[in-house]
């Protein structure tokens, strides 16, 4: 057998290490290639909100609505969190199903989507949200290990003069990013 011993092996055993050594099997498995991080982002939150805390909660979904989410079939807008009976759930946020999606599925875009967290954290932000001018508002979708994230802030409202400083404060970085683009060239 080519000069191979057989100790503690039968005849097949070795038959088939021997083989599969030599051979290239073409069919292998070939590796996954990851979807990117953020899948979606409500960039309007940062706009009308100051952040105070973050958390990173799961999301419970069906299986359309993963699918839905790996073709970038999500809007997170209008996003923002409520507590009822000390479960956190996600408003506003829309999956659009896909046109392939099974028939004895009824799909509802805009429905309630629980999140999942730890208790003493709900309870921590339950007595928060009670103070003056403090909400949930989702930030951002995101994958980690293979499982859709959903990241939420304890937030405050902003006034209509914070928001004229954001948006000062934003042209002004525009202004000097183009000034140093000029001087590079």
């Amino acid at each position: 057998m080519d000069g191979v011993q057989n100790v503690g092996r039968s005849y097949n055993q070795s038959f088939y290490c021997n083989y599969a050594s030599r051979v290239h099997l073409p069919f292998m498995a070939k590796p996954k290639t990851d979807p990117p991080a953020r899948i979606a982002e409500n960039k309007k939150a940062s706009f009308n909100y100051f952040f105070e805390e973050r958390y990173e909660c799961g999301m419970v979904l069906e299986g359309w609505e993963v699918k839905a989410v790996r073709n970038g079939k999500v809007q997170l807008t209008d996003g923002y969190v409520i507590i009822k009976n000390g479960e956190l759930f996600v408003m506003g946020c829309q999956i659009n199903p896909l046109k392939t999606a099974s028939t004895h599925v009824h799909p509802d875009a805009l429905r309630s989507r629980k999140l999942l967290m730890k208790k003493d954290d709900i309870r921590r932000l339950t007595g928060k949200v009670e103070q003056k001018g403090y909400t949930l508002v989702a930030i951002n979708l995101h994958w980690k290990s293979g499982r859709v994230k959903c990241e939420i802030a304890l937030a405050k409202g902003k006034g209509e003069h914070d928001k004229r400083n954001t948006v000062a404060d934003r042209e002004g970085k525009r202004e000097v990013e183009r000034a140093m683009k000029v001087n590079n060239r």
